[in-house]
């Protein structure tokens, strides 16, 4: 008999949208073979999303779910269309995967997809994602999910565009009262317009300063206007350039953006509030989800796909 390996197991999952312990259990009947293993987890019903596979996944909504102050999870879920995207049915489905991920103690997507629904225990959420597939008609991908809970804080969301963006803040603070969580609900939609890759600067990898000073200084070598400069002059540009763009890429660098004189940085801010509310306030992390960021977009016309839909 074939060894059934876990790559084996991984791509008829991702071929046919079937459980993982099934997507195995068709593999050991069929002795490895793939082609007949998709047969018997369609014959069983098991690979109802097979002829969505090929589909390209773009669109779709982040949802967030919190349990108090202390916990709360992101999730990404994806669809072929906007018009998809905007059905209540797939929008409820989202809620319920988000109110599931902030329950879960999952390490990764496999481990998320294999747990027990939590409104059917008797299907996983990878089977109920499948059933949903059947429903709508076009390939779903429940694509990541982040779950945060703060040890000696509290958390914040904040979800923009109907879903376009979602942001979780974990805060570490020995005050949780509504003005501190309307600081970091401000934070939040910071995080939310500009995109920050760090809290801080000491958050920032030598691999990512290294990259980037390798980047500026090509750029530096191309200026006409440096050509013949002493090296102490260039590296002091390269360094310039450098800690420019981390103030950008640091969430605690940026000017506030609700800075009254234009000029507050993040940290200040914080400062601020901290000392009006008389409390100990720092940022732990943040994570922040846009729909279809990194993927592949079709660039199709939505009244052609319509009428190839309905001459089908």
């Amino acid at each position: 008999m074939a060894e059934v390996t876990a790559a084996m197991v991984k791509e008829l999952r991702e071929q046919t949208g079937a459980g993982m312990m099934d997507c195995k259990k068709a593999l050991n009947e069929t002795n490895g073979n793939m082609e007949e293993a998709v047969e018997v987890l369609r014959k069983n019903g098991q690979a109802k999303a097979v002829k969505k596979e090929g589909r390209i996944a773009a669109e779709g909504i982040c949802r967030i779910a919190s349990k108090g102050d202390t916990v709360a999870a992101v999730v990404e879920v994806n669809s072929e269309t906007d018009f998809v995207a905007k059905n209540e049915i797939f929008q409820q489905f989202v809620e319920a995967v988000a109110e599931q991920a902030v329950n879960s103690d999952a390490a990764n997507m496999d481990a998320f997809l294999e747990e027990k629904w939590n409104e059917d225990g008797s299907k996983t959420v990878g089977e109920v994602l499948v059933d949903k597939i059947a429903v709508i008609g076009e390939k779903l991908s429940i694509r990541r999910f982040e779950r945060v809970e703060a040890a000696g804080g509290c958390v914040v969301s904040y979800v923009h565009g109907g879903g376009r963006i979602g942001v979780i803040v974990e805060a570490k603070t020995n005050v949780v009262n509504e003005a501190v969580k309307e600081a970091l609900t401000n934070l939040a939609m910071q995080v939310a317009a500009l995109s920050p890759k760090y809290v801080t600067t000491a958050d920032v990898s030598e691999e990512f300063k290294a990259h980037e000073k390798e980047i500026i200084a090509a750029q530096i070598a191309q200026d006409p206007k440096m050509e013949g400069k002493p090296e102490k002059v260039i590296e002091g540009a390269v360094n310039g350039r450098l800690n420019k763009e981390l103030k950008e890429v640091c969430l605690m660098e940026q000017v506030y953006v609700k800075a009254e004189d234009g000029k507050q940085t993040v940290a200040q801010y914080l400062a601020q509030v901290a000392k009006e509310n008389n409390s100990e306030l720092s940022i732990a992390k943040f994570v922040r989800f846009e729909t279809g960021e990194g993927l592949e977009k079709k660039n199709e016309d939505f009244a052609a796909e319509v009428a190839k839909q309905m001459n089908a």
